[in-house]
């Protein structure tokens, strides 16, 4: 009997250090005390991601950035379970959103650890929902990284302007002393001038012609055409092929190429907003309507009348359209976040305009009375 009791004591402490250390365990891949609302960045926020997609109520990515894609997901969830709408989420919040999904959190920080592009959609296997490894990194961002890596920032091959040769590679028929454009390269087929003789056949040749050799390949012993002291009628020199310009010539059509990375000043929070205006605003337009669109949301957000950040003017009331009918939460393509970058990088195919409007759709008369700068697809651009 002493026994039996001497032992209780200690059988209690070792359940005690047993539950603490689960209890320690699950609050490691549980939610922090501190309330999450839009802004928030880190381990809460990926949690909440993961877990309102788990429950199809988010389908954005998750990216532990709380931004308005999370907060629309938020307030739906809350409108739906009918707690207080107002994006906050707080302890009551948290503890329905705990007992109703599971959140794996050593298996979704793995993916972000590993750049992988997934998802965290319940009832789904985990193997079918993730992507190999550097999937998450946007192609252009991660061409960035790949030339940093050799030392040199990739640039696909750029179309000569209209009008100019192509310049070749050294050693190659075309380097600078061809001749001009109209005249017969010897040994090329052709009529034989009178009184020479047909190349190949035997004879010498009459003093102060050439003899024929391979085509582009001058006979020994003669100088090559268009150099110093040739016995033939000199001819207009050859302009050399201009190379093309790195900066766009002046129009509307932006240089893409020179959109490599993500510049500095923007998180990708602010990307994927402006890339969903665009999407959701222009995506049936023509690539240089989508730049224009996007040049827009930056004019304002530079303009002193305007908010100074993206979000801020994408959903100031009644500024967008596509705020307006929901379209600004669908999934943007990759031309729309190309456009976006292009327009931060300086393209600005819209004029410097600050509005624009559909001419067949729009149902306010104050946007006809902006000055008008050009018209992009089916959009008039205005001051």
């Amino acid at each position: 009997m002493n026994k039996t009791v001497r032992k209780s004591p200690l059988m209690i402490v070792l359940c005690l250090i047993i539950f603490s250390t689960f209890s320690n365990v699950s609050n490691v891949e549980a939610f922090s005390d501190q309330i999450i609302q839009r802004g928030a960045t880190g381990d809460d926020v990926v949690e909440l991601q993961s877990r309102l997609q788990y429950i199809g109520f988010y389908n954005g990515t998750i990216d532990g950035v709380y931004g308005w894609s999370t907060y629309w997901a938020v307030r739906k969830y809350q409108d739906e379970f009918g707690l207080e709408v107002d994006g906050l989420v707080g302890p009551q919040m948290k503890a329905m959103l705990e007992k109703s999904t599971d959140f794996d959190y050593e298996w979704v920080h793995r993916q972000l650890e590993e750049g992988r592009k997934f998802t965290y959609y319940g009832r789904t296997p985990k193997d079918i929902q993730s992507g190999p490894k550097g999937s998450r990194i946007p192609p252009l961002e991660k061409a960035r990284r790949q030339g940093q890596k050799t030392g040199e920032v990739p640039q696909a091959p750029r179309t000569p302007a209209p009008g100019t040769e192509t310049p070749e590679t050294p050693g190659t028929p075309g380097t600078p002393g061809t001749p001009a454009p109209g005249t017969e390269t010897p040994g090329t087929p052709g009529t034989p001038a009178p009184g020479t003789e047909t190349p190949g056949t035997p004879g010498t040749p009459a003093p102060g012609t050439e003899t024929p050799g391979t085509p582009g390949t001058p006979a020994p012993g003669t100088e090559t055409p268009g150099t110093p002291g040739e016995p033939e009628t000199p001819t207009e020199p050859v302009p050399k092929p201009e190379p093309v310009p790195d900066e766009a010539d002046p129009g509307d059509a932006p240089d893409i190429q020179e959109a490599i990375n993500v510049p500095g000043g923007f998180s990708e929070n602010d990307i994927r907003i402006m890339a969903q205006a665009v999407y959701g605003e222009a995506r049936g337009e023509p690539y240089v309507g989508q730049v224009a669109v996007a040049a827009v949301i930056l004019n304002r957000i530079n303009s002193p009348t305007f908010p100074n950040t993206a979000s801020g003017v994408i959903f100031e009331p009644r500024a967008f359209t596509a705020v307006a009918d929901g379209q600004i939460y669908l999934e943007p393509n990759e031309t729309a976040r190309r456009a976006v970058i292009d327009a931060i990088n300086g393209q600005d195919p819209s004029g410097h305009a600050l509005y624009y409007f559909n001419p067949d759709t729009a149902t306010s008369g104050w946007i006809w009375t902006r000055p008008q700068i050009k018209k992009i697809g089916k959009h008039i651009f205005c001051k």
